[in-house]
């Protein structure tokens, strides 16, 4: 796997080890960073489930009103 160096204000980086209960910044980030892919996954079937939702709604006729 390629690894990538980028520079972070330490302060964040502390409070994130912190927050995360981690030791190391390297596995702080790492946490944050697939937190963050996770919840983007999570959004996107949460969408597509309502979208599905709605779809299945417009397609059911609908009873005679009167």
């Amino acid at each position: 796997m390629a690894k990538v160096s980028i520079s972070l204000d330490a302060e964040l980086v502390v409070e994130v080890m912190v927050l995360a209960g981690v030791g190391s910044p390297q596995d702080a980030i790492e946490l944050v960073v697939r937190d963050y892919i996770a919840r983007g996954h999570r959004t996107e079937a949460r969408a597509e489930l309502r979208d599905q939702t709605l779809r299945e709604v417009e397609v059911k006729p609908q009873n005679p009103q009167g």
